[in-house]
C-alpha cells in the first residue's frame, strides 16, 4: 500500500529511515511489537511516521536480509550488464545474460532461504514465489534494485516486460530513487563499452582458436610420436633381419663348398670302387675257369 506522507524535515526522514532500517531487520513476527515500542519512544513527528511502518511480506524481509548479509553484489553487476547489453541492443548477448539471470535468481532465492531458516523464519511456498519474482525485478530494474538494497522493502516486486516495475508502497520510510543505482549512459560511455565488449569477445575467440590450435598440435603431436615409434621398431627389425640374412648367406656359402668337397670325394671314391669292382670281377672269372677244367 502507498506509505503516508513524511515530516517535511530532512533529519526527521533520516531519523525514520534508520529506525525503519532496524525495524525490517527484525524477523517479521517482532515487527509490529518492535515498531510501536520505537514510536512511542520517538518524537512525536518520528514516532507518528514510525507507527505507520508496514510490517513487511515473509518474501520482502528475506530479500532485505540477502541486501544486508551482501549477498547482491553479483545480481548488481548483472543488471548493470543486461542494461548496457539493452541499450546497445545486443540481442546475442542478452540471450546470453540471461541464462545467467535465471541462474543467479535460483540461486539466489535458495540461499535466502536458508538465510531467513536460520533465523527461525520459514519461507513457504508462495513466498518462495514471491522472493524469485523479488530478485529478479532487482536484476532487472534499477529501481527495484534500489528498492531491495534499502533494506526496508515492505512486499514483493515483479519485473513485466521491459517497463519500470511498480515501487508504489514497496518500501518502508522514504522511497528510495533508482536513478542513483543506475545513470543513464552517456554516448561515449556507449560506444566505451561497445568498443569493450568488441574487443572481449575478440580476445575470446583469439582464445578459443588458440585452444583449439593447441589441442590439434597435441593431437598432431601424438600421432607423430606413435609413427615415429613404429618407424624405430620397423627399422631395429629390419637390420636384425639383414644380420640373419648375411649370416645365411654365409652359411649357404659355406654349405655349397662343403657339398662341392664332399662331391670331388665322391668322385674319387667312385672311381676307385668301379676299379676295385673290375678287380672282384676278374677274380672271380678266374675262379671259375679253374673250377670248369
Amino acid at each position: 500500500m502507498p506509505q503516508p506522507p513524511s515530516p517535511a524535515g530532512s533529519d526527521e526522514l533520516d531519523a525514520i529511515d534508520a529506525i525503519a532500517v532496524e525495524l525490517y531487520a527484525l524477523p517479521p513476527a517482532e515487527f509490529t511489537a518492535a515498531r510501536n515500542a520505537r514510536a512511542g519512544a520517538a518524537p512525536r513527528p518520528v514516532g507518528v511516521a514510525v507507527k505507520r511502518l508496514a510490517k513487511p511480506a515473509v518474501a520482502a524481509w528475506a530479500v532485505s536480509l540477502l541486501a544486508r548479509e551482501g549477498q547482491l553484489g553479483d545480481a548488481l553487476e548483472l543488471s548493470a550488464a543486461l542494461r548496457e547489453a539493452q541499450d546497445d541492443l545486443d540481442a546475442a548477448e542478452l540471450s546470453r545474460l540471461g541464462g545467467q539471470r535465471r541462474a543467479l535468481v535460483a540461486a539466489l532465492s535458495k540461499q535466502a532461504v536458508a538465510l531467513a531458516q536460520e533465523r527461525g523464519v520459514a519461507v513457504g511456498a508462495g513466498a518462495r514465489e514471491d522472493l524469485e519474482k523479488t530478485i529478479n525485478a532487482a536484476v532487472m530494474d534499477a529501481g527495484a534494485a534500489a528498492a531491495v538494497m534499502s533494506g526496508r522493502l515492505v512486499r514483493a516486486l515483479e519485473a513485466t516486460g521491459f517497463d519500470a516495475v511498480d515501487l508504489a508502497g514497496a518500501v518502508g520510510g522514504t522511497p528510495v530513487d533508482g536513478t542513483t543505482l543506475a545513470p543513464p549512459p552517456s554516448r561515449d560511455d556507449l560506444a566505451e563499452r561497445r568498443a569493450r565488449r568488441a574487443a572481449e569477445k575478440a580476445l575470446r575467440e583469439a582464445q578459443h582458436a588458440a585452444s583449439e590450435a593447441e589441442r590439434a598440435l597435441a593431437r598432431v603431436e601424438a600421432r607423430l610420436g606413435k609413427a615415429r615409434e613404429r618407424a624405430d621398431h620397423l627399422n631395429e627389425r629390419l637390420e636384425e633381419l639383414r644380420a640373419e640374412v648375411l649370416r645365411f648367406e654365409t652359411d649357404a656359402q659355406a654349405a655349397d663348398a662343403e657339398v662341392a668337397r664332399i662331391d670331388a670325394e665322391r668322385a674319387v671314391v667312385a672311381s676307385t670302387a668301379r676299379s676295385a669292382q673290375k678287380t672282384a670281377d676278374s677274380a672271380r672269372a678266374a675262379v671259375d675257369d679253374l673250377s670248369a677244367g
